[in-house]
């Protein structure tokens, strides 16, 4: 199955880079290339690819009010891999608040930029550790916050509520079938089933949604 990719970056050269990294594989496909954020959303609403690389400092429209557009209506149907030489506490909460699926540093190598495209295209999230650290280390410093009425909760069932709380306590698929004594596939099959009743595009956006929310507490286990 072929990647498709479309690369937002305000520098001809940068995207030229990517672009020839890219196309040497198999396996992925580079669809087009854009400026500034408002030719990113064109481009990636007209081809819909399957991942857009994007640069968060452009013109006209930045990487992060671009991503939150292009999610706006599905955030499943094009995931977005941040890419930026700024490794800033403020860019990663607001990129993954804005529905980015990965975040990656653009001098990262070209090994990890080509994972980064398969995980995310694969419907994963892809968070470094020290990106892990920043987002956790966000929702440490907000106050406690009682449980809020959000789109999709009521919808979910009992068993549904208890995987996404230990979801985003940190817990994987096999720790959460052992918790609550079912199989791996069974925690796989109710994953799903919350991403999809909360419209919500990967694990990384369950764990977002239930702290801000305040199903969840900094300090829960």
């Amino acid at each position: 199955m072929t990647i498709s990719v479309v690369i937002a970056d305000d520098q001809q050269l940068v995207r030229a880079g990517f672009r020839k990294i890219l196309q040497a594989e198999e396996d992925i496909a580079v669809l087009a290339e854009a400026g500034n954020g408002l030719e990113a959303i064109t481009a990636a609403r007209r081809l819909q690819p399957d991942v857009v690389l994007m640069d968060i400092r452009m013109p006209d429209m930045d990487g992060l009010q671009a991503t939150r557009e292009l999610l706006r209506g599905d955030p499943a149907l094009t995931r977005v891999l941040i890419l930026t030489t700024f490794d800033l506490d403020e860019y990663v909460y607001q990129a993954l608040h804005a529905g980015a699926s990965g975040f990656l540093l653009k001098d990262s190598p070209p090994d990890q930029l080509l994972a980064a495209i398969r995980i995310v295209a694969g419907g994963d999230a892809l968070l470094a550790p020290s990106i892990t650290r920043k987002v956790i280390q966000e929702f440490a410093r907000r106050p406690a916050r009682s449980v809020q009425p959000a789109p999709g909760l009521s919808d979910l069932t009992a068993r549904e509520h208890e995987v996404l709380t230990l979801l985003a306590r940190g817990l994987s698929n096999s720790q959460i079938a052992g918790r609550l004594v079912i199989s791996d596939a069974t925690v796989k099959t109710h994953v799903a089933r919350v991403l999809m009743k909360l419209n919500l595009a990967d694990r990384v956006h369950a764990v977002i949604f239930a702290y801000e929310t305040g199903l969840v507490q900094p300090g829960d286990t």
